[in-house]
């Protein structure tokens, strides 16, 4: 079946993108939907830790102090942590370092910015660190599952060659050609002089796996949790799971300079092995500290 040039097809499930458009231009100023949609999704994400810390009775005042330095510091994070895996790039193109319009955020630099940022704020401000992470943590899912359309856009984030159901096919011409491995190249698809790769969606897969972890961790809010901090360490834990396995089927992955080692795979792993034994070991102290104030009432 031909598809006369169209810019994206999912070739088995009959959908069809004629012109993909990433950005809307208002005047001379070209504004990208990727941040239009991280704006979105931060706001609302806004909103729900600002009724999860009412409902907590806590601050809000003191949370809605900590948002500009969450922008802030998290898009610093993010930026340097892709810059430092791309170092031999950047020193030799220093002039593309800030140029974030053109892509290069990495969510782990980001989350490890952010969460530095909210010790120090919660020491300065003199506020419970547990209680303040655990009410920005469905915000984030929400503002993460919403962000990979920004990639999906941007024709960015994908995996490698497959023919499955949910198979994408983007014209070639769209993509970066850094994200182009050898095995698309063998897999090319030419349709009328056109050529295309056929790839995993792996935005999609985020996307709907931090879905999951955002409903997930609304209903344990309400109904399980035992600890401040709890909501933090199972974020941790469920997204660090999904995106150890995603992450093995991108094709743009940063790599640990002079190995194969992916490094948000290392990074992903490292953090669901720390968080399940913190986890682990809160669980029992307050199974231990249950056992006790029984004993002390009989």
């Amino acid at each position: 079946m031909s598809y006369n040039g169209a810019d994206l097809i999912f070739p088995h499930l009959g959908i069809v993108i004629e012109k993909m458009k990433n950005h809307i231009t208002i005047g001379n100023f070209d504004i990208m939907y990727y941040g239009i949609i991280i704006g979105v999704g931060f706001m609302i994400g806004m909103l729900i830790a600002d009724k999860l810390a009412a409902k907590r009775k806590m601050d809000t005042d003191a949370l809605w102090g900590f948002y500009s330095y969450l922008i802030i510091f998290g898009v610093l994070g993010a930026r340097l942590y892709y810059v430092l895996f791309n170092l031999d790039y950047y020193i030799q193109n220093p002039n593309k370092i800030f140029a974030i319009r053109e892509g290069g955020l990495a969510i782990y630099g980001g989350i490890i910015a952010v969460v530095i940022t909210l010790i120090i704020y919660c020491s300065k401000k003199k506020q419970k660190f547990g209680q303040m992470i655990d009410v920005l943590i469905p915000g984030l899912l929400l503002g993460q599952l919403m962000g990979r359309w920004g990639n999906f856009f941007n024709c960015e984030a994908f995996g490698r060659y497959t023919d499955s159901l949910l198979a994408m096919r983007i014209k070639r011409s769209l993509v970066s050609p850094y994200m182009i491995d050898e095995e698309l190249l063998n897999n090319l698809i030419i349709d009328n002089g056109v050529e295309y790769i056929q790839v995993h969606p792996t935005f999609l897969y985020e996307s709907l796996w931090n879905l999951f972890g955002f409903i997930f961790i609304l209903w344990y809010e309400r109904k399980k949790q035992k600890f401040d901090g709890e909501l933090f360490l199972l974020y941790m834990i469920i997204y660090g799971t999904g995106r150890y396995w995603i992450e093995g089927l991108r094709t743009d992955s940063l790599y640990i300079a002079g190995t194969s080692l992916r490094v948000s795979q290392c990074l992903s792993a490292c953090i669901v092995i720390v968080s399940v034994i913190v986890l682990f070991v809160k669980y029992r102290k307050l199974k231990q500290e249950k056992c006790n104030l029984k004993d002390e009432v009989s």
